[in-house]
């Protein structure tokens, strides 16, 4: 019998002769990853057979480091996590990208980065060599630095001189990944190093509220993200920026595979609670146009939404095929002591639901902000405002298990279980899969809320009269981010 690192160098064999083939056939090829990053560069990827080549590649390099590393060095990589994230921060907010870009691939001298941003060069050596060592920029010659295609995404691509001397308008009009980096190195990184403080307290370990979050405990004047983005606009814009990079990372055919729309009828009703200005329901609209769309949520964003409407689809919202519904904010109940404190970030969907008879309800990206207890509460006024045959479609993060075979609850459930990595990779494909594990982190973080499992999924949504019927995943975003959660009323 092979040895386990055996087997994982035969995967990772199989699987690059597998990305290659594909690349042949479709005309792309790997990107050098010391060349400029480009949407071009990307192609490789595309497709299931590239996808999954390159799942493998990733968990099968990583198990195999992690079977022959020393264990204390592995287990290094995550308790030395704040200093990594200091040195990406460090370099980020000191506009080293946008100067790199600049010098061209010859890369530049610490010093000469110094004489523009006014930081201490070796300081910035020191950060620079260590993103490095993990191919985040490179090193060229002694203290001579230049991107690869990685520290790229760190560029928000405007000259350095803008971002040098108007640091709070650094992000504006950008919709990269350098906004979204900013934001993670600042709020959640802050908030991240008094989580254990929020699960240790007796009076919080336990909490379900917003408010009881570890993000009260790093911003304590503001108790709860929405607070601190109504008060700070270059926050603000910042998190809008993250949410848009998110947004577009989806393909923007995504919904059509999220539910099978062509077996509605003529006239049926979608209602998408929480839909923001409506990029889930326009494709809809122009793909079925005999459908009618209610897109809800609050005044201000709905304000919003009648422009891009307009702009894009006029006939719509005129013909009244499509409906813009804006419900005034709720100021919610969350305790006696943090009532006066926090304001719903979207549409009442706390309150009963006014829009009956409708055919499908569709929930984007909103359970996850929430713990159970509110969820319940959403989704029982979903329930109470629904037919017997009204859809319910939950899109959000699917978070599967490390281990093999799904709980007996969901085995029998459609797409359940979803894609599992050939062995002796773990089941998820390890961290090629990370970023599922990260947002769940991260809604516990800011909002004392979780990504879920199907089985979670199942579980809450049998409390609140509702069951799964299906789980529709598709290949992006390796079936785990944006799936499709079918259930129906009960």
């Amino acid at each position: 019998m092979p040895s386990q690192l055996r087997q994982l160098l035969e995967l990772m064999t199989q699987s690059v002769e597998a990305l290659e083939r594909v690349c042949e056939q479709t005309g792309t090829s790997i990107p050098d990853l010391n060349a400029p990053l480009t949407p071009a560069s990307e192609a490789f990827r595309r497709g299931p057979e590239a996808m999954e080549a390159v799942k493998v590649i990733v968990a099968a390099a990583e198990h195999m480091s992690a079977i022959v590393s020393p264990p204390h060095r592995q287990l290094y990589k995550f308790v030395a996590g704040p200093t990594r994230a200091v040195a990406v921060r460090a370099c980020l907010e000191a506009n080293v990208s946008e100067i790199l870009r600049e010098a061209g691939p010859s890369g530049m001298h610490v010093n000469d980065m110094a004489n523009k941003n006014g930081h201490d060069p070796e300081k910035l050596a020191r950060f620079l060599r260590f993103l490095a060592s993990h191919h985040i920029y490179r090193e060229v010659s002694p203290d001579v630095f230049a991107h690869t295609r990685i520290s790229c995404l760190l560029d928000t691509r405007k000259p350095s001189a803008e971002v040098i001397a108007n640091p709070e308008q650094k992000y504006d009009n950008t919709r990269g990944f350098a906004a979204v980096a900013s934001h993670h190195l600042d709020i959640t990184f802050k908030t991240a190093s008094l989580a254990w403080e929020a699960l240790a307290d007796p009076k919080t370990r336990f909490s379900n509220e917003p408010a009881d979050a570890p993000f009260s405990r790093a911003f304590p004047q503001d108790k709860t993200l929405w607070n601190l983005l109504e008060r700070d606009s270059f926050a603000r814009n910042r998190f809008d920026i993250t949410m848009q990079v998110n947004a577009d990372s989806q393909p923007p055919d995504s919904i059509f595979r999220a539910f099978d729309w062509q077996r509605l009828p003529a006239g049926a009703k979608v209602v998408e609670v929480g839909g923001g200005m409506g990029t889930s329901a326009l494709p809809l609209a122009a793909r079925f146009p005999e459908l009618k769309l209610v897109v809800q949520d609050l005044p201000d964003v709905t304000a919003k939404a009648e422009k891009l409407w307009e702009k894009e689809m006029p006939e719509a919202i005129a013909s009244g095929r499509v409906v813009l519904q804006g419900n005034p904010p709720l100021l919610l109940s969350l305790s006696e002591r943090h009532a006066d404190h926090w304001h719903a970030p979207g549409h009442d969907c706390f309150a009963p639901q006014p829009q009956t008879g409708a055919d499908v309800f569709l929930l984007k990206l909103i359970l996850h902000d929430w713990a159970d207890d509110y969820c319940l509460k959403i989704l029982r006024h979903l329930r109470a405002a629904a037919r017997p045959d009204t859809a319910l479609v939950v899109i959000d993060a699917l978070v599967p298990y490390a281990c093999r075979g799904a709980e007996k609850e969901v085995a029998a459930i459609p797409g359940a279980e979803g894609d599992q990595a050939p062995e002796p990779l773990l089941a998820n494909y390890g961290t090629a899969n990370e970023l599922v594990y990260f947002m769940d982190v991260n809604m516990h973080l800011l909002f004392n809320a979780q990504e879920r499992t199907v089985a979670q999924f199942e579980r809450l949504l049998r409390r609140a009269g509702w069951a799964i019927k299906a789980v529709h995943r598709s290949h992006e975003n390796n079936g785990v981010f944006m799936q499709s959660v079918e259930a129906v009323a009960v």
